[in-house]
């Protein structure tokens, strides 16, 4: 596959201003580029830095420049990845009964295993562009490992563990506790679904004693990295015994998390796919499917080396069939009751105060994000397509002006735009403000502005959107690009001669680029109902979308303390995605 284009210096820094610039004021503006000339000089920071990354990219091996932006990126931070970090999808209602569900879905999951192992998934194509399904790699048996300074990834695929997972089991947590359950016979067939229910079955009836609180060692995932680490090093320290035990959930195929309630609502289902816990979790495991009461189910995702578009190829090749055709598939057979075991760790005092506190904390971090849905069963993608408007380009004007109209003000906005036509490819960070969205929310802020020019400027706005898109999908943008020079003078400044931070990084246009008001992404599958994550800041908006023909869902997340002003944009987004339909459909009427 293609690389993974390295724009010039020249290119990115003319970008990032082009960028930042409609989000500052004149002397913000000039303050940048006073500094963005200095970087870009021929003796300036920029040219050392940038050379350093272009012999990197050349270096024999290297898969990409970003090879090591992205373990930086997803490894390096040192928050916790619960809530902030992890994704979600909810899946769509199957009417199945709890065990059969996640009996199904685990028949499904193996059924893509085998596929993935002998190499039979066709290739993922679009508009005719083959797609890097390389992170399929990091679905099975994958897991993220704590590190003081930067966590790791263990999976195999790798130099310690060549080729496929030879895994048989998957590790099932119900009500605390964690049961390793065979799944594949001791010859790799798929246990039946008769065989994966009743293995289910006999799970929940050895959990049914809730565990106590302080013994169900998944809290200890919802820590901030480092403190987890220490805690890891002091289960292994402590007692042999938990060394087998951490390898029995690290090497499972994935976890299935079955509940023991039914959330009240979708919302409280959306929150519990993305933070329940209760120490039926662990979070740094790749996949969790999560199957609730009532038959609900959808997955949790640790984000590390998974995107959304390789989890959404995995659900809907999961959901698109029946639970039995996956199974037939697979060539699983009835092999009678699954051999299961729970999973138990030696905890002493210390251990079971560190778990205790693990779960009082993340409980009360829960308690501080504020979540809502919001949904539109009678707007879709064809409705937007129908208005002659992108239908992304629609949505995201939308934003716009729910956020200017709910906050005063337009702020930075990221956009995920996946680039997995090439080599290793992930995503590129698309910044949503230009002035031709500056242009078209003051027109519809206007009061003297006729609908013909509000009309003008959105289809402006939608345009210049779709231009943007296209050049941050060829890998036309300039921020991880220009972030990568400032990570490589970090590392390895002053052998480059480059001792201290170059200033452009202390710039507003920097600062003020990359603080996100609206953090979006979009994940269009007629399996799921929802999708979410975290949000990115103290202020920020995260915005999860899924948008497909006939109907929008979103699910919206902020920290508490400005929740009322997330429920206010909320409403102002239900008003403004009606106001633009009517706009744009009295323009047609009148045409």
């Amino acid at each position: 596959m293609p690389r993974v284009p390295l724009p010039t210096l020249e290119a990115s820094c003319e970008r990032f201003l082009a960028w930042c610039a409609p989000l500052l004021g004149p002397d913000e503006l000039a303050a940048t580029e006073a500094e963005v000339a200095a970087f870009l000089r021929p003796d300036g920071p920029g040219r050392a830095l940038h050379a350093a990354l272009e012999e990197y990219d050349a270096t024999d091996g290297v898969h990409s420049w970003l090879d090591t932006f992205w373990p930086y990126r997803y490894l390096g931070r040192r928050d916790r990845i619960a809530l902030n970090a992890n994704f979600f999808f909810l899946f769509q209602d199957s009417g199945l009964a709890q065990t059969e569900r996640a009996a199904g879905l685990i028949a499904g999951a193996l059924n893509y295993k085998r596929q993935l192992d002998r190499e039979l998934l066709p290739p993922v194509v679009q508009r005719g562009v083959p797609q890097s399904m390389v992170q399929n790699r990091f679905l099975f048996s994958a897991t993220r490992i704590p590190g003081a300074q930067q966590d790791t990834v263990r999976a195999p695929y790798s130099d310690a563990w060549p080729g496929p997972s030879d895994a048989r089991h998957i590790v099932v947590f119900f009500r605390g506790g964690m049961f390793r359950l065979e799944v594949l016979g001791a010859d790799g067939v798929p246990y039946g679904l008769d065989d994966l229910a009743a293995g289910l079955r006999a799970v929940m009836k050895a959990g049914d004693e809730p565990a106590a609180a302080d013994t169900s060692v998944g809290h200890l995932t919802t820590m901030a990295r480092a403190e987890w680490a220490a805690a890891r090093a002091s289960l292994l320290d402590h007692d042999p015994r938990n060394a087998d035990a951490l390898d029995v959930v690290e090497t499972a195929l994935f976890c299935v998390c079955l509940e023991d309630f039914a959330p009240a609502d979708t919302q409280e289902a959306c929150d519990e796919l993305l933070y329940g816990d209760r120490g039926n979790r662990w979070f740094d495991k790749a996949l969790s499917l999560i199957v609730f009461a009532d038959g609900r189910a959808g997955i949790n995702v640790e984000h590390c080396e998974l995107d959304g578009t390789t989890i959404l190829s995995f659900t809907d090749f999961l959901l698109s069939n029946p639970a039995e055709e996956h199974s037939r598939n697979s060539g699983a057979r009835s092999q009678g009751l699954p051999a299961m075991e729970q999973v138990v760790f030696g905890l002493d005092a210390a251990l079971r105060d560190q778990v205790r506190a693990a779960a009082d904390a993340f409980a009360a971090y829960g308690r501080a994000a504020a979540t809502t849905t919001v949904s539109f069963p009678d707007f879709g993608s064809t409705t937007a397509k129908a208005l002659g408007v992108s239908p992304d380009a629609f949505v995201q004007c939308a934003y716009q002006l729910a956020h200017q109209r709910a906050k005063g003000l337009l702020g930075a906005t990221y956009e995920s735009i996946a680039t997995r036509q090439y080599r290793n490819g992930r995503t590129e960070a698309m910044r949503v403000v230009t002035p031709e969205m500056v242009a078209f929310v003051a027109a519809m802020e206007d009061p003297s502005a006729s609908p013909a020019a509000r009309r003008a400027a959105f289809r402006t706005a939608a345009q210049a959107h779709v231009a943007r898109a296209k050049a941050s999908q060829a890998g036309q943008v300039p921020e991880q690009h220009l972030w990568e020079l400032e990570l490589i003078q970090r590392r390895r400044g002053p052998a480059l001669g480059v001792d201290e931070q170059p200033a452009l990084y202390r710039t507003p246009g920097w600062l003020t680029l990359r603080d996100d008001y609206l953090s979006t992404s979009s994940a269009p599958s007629h399996n799921i109902q929802y999708f979410g994550f975290g949000s990115t800041s103290s202020r920020c908006i995260g915005v999860a979308y899924v948008l497909l023909p006939d109907r929008f869902n979103l699910y919206l997340s902020t920290p508490e303390p400005v929740a009322d002003q997330m429920r206010t944009f909320a409403d102002r987004l239900r008003e403004a995605v009606a106001e633009l339909r009517e706009l744009m459909e009295s323009g047609r009427a009148g045409s």
